[in-house]
C-alpha cells in the first residue's frame, strides 16, 4: 500500500510538474509581431509609432497610427528617427533612436536617445549629446549620429550601442560605423566610442545579428559605388575586424533604391530581411533560411496610416500583445 501510494505521489508530482513546465512555455510562446517605427520627415512625424502583425508581413498600426510617446518629452531635438528595439535577457526591452530633426538637414543632429522599459508601455529615456559628453574630442565635433542600435555581448554582459557619426574636423570625413557599451542602467554610454568598421566609404544603417552557431551578421548600407545597397559581413569576434568576411554581393533582392533595412526571425524559424522602398512606396519583405541569401516574398504597401520609415521588428507573447492592444487601442 505504501509502495502504491509512492508511486501514485511520484506520478501527481511528475503531471504537476509538466503542466507547469507547459504554462511557463505558453506564457513565453511568441505569437505576433511588434514594428516600431517613425513616419516621415515633417515635425510632427519623427515620434515612435508601433503597429503589429500575426504573419510578419502585413501590418496594422496602433493607437490610429499615433505615436506612442512623444518625441518633445525625450528628445532634445524634440524629434526622433530610426528606433530599434530589443528583447534583453533581464527582462527589460531596451530602444535606441537617432535625436534629430530632418528639417534642420541631414547633418544636424548630434546625438541619441537611450530608453529601457519592462512593458514597453511607459519607457525611461536619457539623452547622450556628444559635444556635451565628448567636448575635447573628435566626438565633439559630430554632424550626424545616426541609426543607433544595440546588441547584448554575452562575453562582456553589457549591451553594445552602435551606430554611425560623420564629424566636420575631417577625423571621420564619411559615415562610419562606431561602437560603444552602455552603463548599467542604460541612462549613458561608457568611455569613447570605437571604431566597429571602416568600409572605406560611407555606411549607415548597421544592423547585427546573431545566429544560432554565434556567427555574426552584420548588415549595413553603403552609400557609394555600383553596389550601392545592403552588404553583409560575416565574423565570430564583433571586436576583430581582421577575422570578418566581406559577401561580394548586395543582400536586397531588387534593383530599387533601399534604405532602413530591419533583419528578424519569424516565429516558425525562418529570417526576414525588411527594408523601405522609399521611391517606392513600399516595404519589402524578404525571407532566408541561412541569413545569406534573401529572396522576395512580399511588397508592403505604405500608405493611410501604416506609413513606416527606419523601424525594427520583435517577436511578442500573448501577455504582451494584449497589454498593447489596450494601451494603444484603435478607436476609429
Amino acid at each position: 500500500m505504501k509502495q502504491n501510494f509512492k508511486t501514485i505521489l511520484g506520478i501527481s508530482l511528475m503531471f504537476a510538474c509538466f503542466f507547469v513546465g507547459t504554462t511557463e512555455v505558453e506564457a513565453k510562446k511568441k505569437v505576433a509581431y511588434l514594428f516600431t517605427y517613425f513616419t516621415g520627415n515633417a515635425p510632427q512625424e519623427e515620434q515612435i509609432c508601433y503597429a503589429i502583425s500575426y504573419d510578419g508581413y502585413n501590418y496594422t498600426p496602433l493607437n490610429d497610427g499615433n505615436p506612442i510617446i512623444s518625441s518633445d518629452t525625450i528628445s532634445l531635438k524634440k524629434g526622433v528617427r530610426d528606433p530599434h528595439i530589443l528583447r534583453g535577457p533581464d527582462g527589460y526591452f531596451y530602444m535606441v533612436v537617432t535625436d534629430m530633426r530632418s528639417w534642420e538637414g541631414w547633418s544636424s543632429n548630434r546625438g541619441m536617445v537611450l530608453m529601457r522599459s519592462k512593458d514597453m508601455v511607459t519607457w525611461e529615456h536619457h539623452t547622450v549629446h556628444f559635444p556635451e559628453k565628448y567636448a575635447g574630442t573628435m566626438f565633439a565635433n559630430v554632424t550626424r549620429v545616426w541609426a543607433p542600435q544595440t546588441i547584448y555581448d554575452k562575453k562582456a554582459k553589457k549591451f553594445m550601442v552602435y551606430f554611425s557619426i560623420l564629424t566636420d574636423d575631417g577625423k571621420c570625413p564619411y559615415d562610419k560605423v562606431y561602437w560603444a557599451y552602455a552603463n548599467e542602467d542604460f541612462s549613458d554610454l561608457e568611455g569613447e566610442p570605437k571604431v566597429l568598421f571602416d568600409f572605406h566609404s560611407a555606411a549607415i544603417d548597421t544592423d547585427i545579428i546573431e545566429d544560432e552557431d554565434g556567427m555574426y551578421h552584420v548588415f549595413f548600407k553603403t552609400e557609394g559605388g555600383r553596389k550601392k545597397g545592403y552588404r553583409q559581413y560575416i565574423t565570430k569576434d564583433l571586436h576583430n575586424f581582421a577575422t570578418w568576411g566581406l559577401l561580394p554581393y548586395n543582400c536586397e533582392d531588387t534593383h530599387k533604391a533601399v534604405e532602413g533595412a530591419g533583419v528578424f526571425r519569424l516565429i516558425d524559424g525562418d529570417w526576414v530581411m525588411m527594408y523601405d522602398c522609399y521611391m517606392d512606396g513600399h516595404y519589402q519583405f524578404c525571407t532566408s533560411k541561412d541569413l545569406i541569401t534573401f529572396k522576395r516574398k512580399q511588397d508592403t504597401a505604405t500608405k493611410g496610416k501604416f506609413t513606416p520609415r527606419h523601424g525594427t521588428v520583435i517577436t511578442i507573447t500573448k501577455k504582451e500583445l494584449k497589454r498593447l492592444l489596450k494601451a494603444f487601442p484603435n478607436t476609429k
